[in-house]
């Protein structure tokens, strides 16, 4: 079985999940431990970042490098037009979504955690107790935008990011207007690109990813819930709803259910 080595609340990992499901390649998500376990990786793999699969003894990084494997190793529902134009579009369009919308959401989402505790208590784990989200929750903003400052997420980045973020979405809305997907008449690489990297502007309704469950439709303010932006995210749920998979039950125990398996990388 291909194993995917991820984070899961990663949108990068969520773009690579929304393509093995609409391919309908059974898959293990094996969560990589943040250091420790990124050095594991790098034994592994090379390179410490995720998402990386494992097929057989094939270790493939980097989210763009395992689109293109699982397309040409399983072709069976294609991801990339075979017209020259439209392929050259997807590919395109896929690139702009990682490094356009990919690293704006991410500053975004940053700034919306520093902005508005409701969001921020919205990502704890259900089981995180009253004291740790109180704790949370009141601290100032103030001191989370001198943080993020320090670490190059300050405002003044979070409001270019926004700014890009608002003309992506104006953009992606009047491309839908007159057609089912971005680039053809069936879904490809970019659609699953940009559905999967737009998770951080808002998180899907339904608990696709193995989050709380009350960050499911809550996104960046402003954005998330702007009149302007509905047409892409219904959109976006449509295309969930008919090709990702919805997690089962969180389980009870790690060997029982689908969700990640933290295990040490041999």
């Amino acid at each position: 079985m291909l194993e995917l080595y991820q984070f899961e609340a990663s949108h990068y990992c969520e773009k690579v999940r929304l393509i093995l499901d609409y391919k309908q390649l059974p898959y293990r998500k094996i969560e990589v431990t943040p250091g420790v376990g990124q050095i594991d990786l790098f034994r592994l793999s090379g390179q410490r970042l995720v998402p990386a699969l494992k097929d057989g003894d094939l270790v493939v990084a980097d989210s763009t490098a395992i689109a293109t494997y699982l397309e040409k190793k399983y072709p069976e529902r294609p991801i990339l037009p075979v017209d020259p134009q439209s392929r050259g579009l997807c590919l395109l369009m896929e690139e702009w979504a990682d490094e356009s919308i990919g690293l704006n959401a991410r500053k975004a989402m940053i700034g919306a955690f520093n902005q508005h505790p409701n969001f921020r208590t919205a990502l704890l784990p259900n089981s995180a107790p009253d004291l740790l989200r109180n704790l949370v929750s009141s601290v100032p903003g103030d001191v989370l935008n001198l943080l993020s400052t320090g670490i190059g997420f300050g405002p003044d980045a979070v409001k270019s990011a926004t700014d890009a973020l608002k003309q992506n979405l104006e953009a992606l809305c009047l491309i839908l207007q007159t057609r089912p997907y971005l680039v053809s008449d069936y879904p490809t690489l970019a659609d699953f690109a940009v559905a999967g990297l737009t998770m951080y502007i808002k998180f899907p309704p339904s608990r696709y990813v193995d989050l709380p469950e009350g960050i499911c439709d809550k996104g960046v303010p402003g954005l998330a819930d702007d009149p302007a932006f509905q047409p892409f995210f219904e959109w976006r749920d449509r295309l969930y709803a008919d090709y990702r998979k919805i997690r089962e039950a969180t389980p009870s125990s790690p060997s029982q259910g689908s969700g990640p398996t933290p295990i040490s990388i041999d």
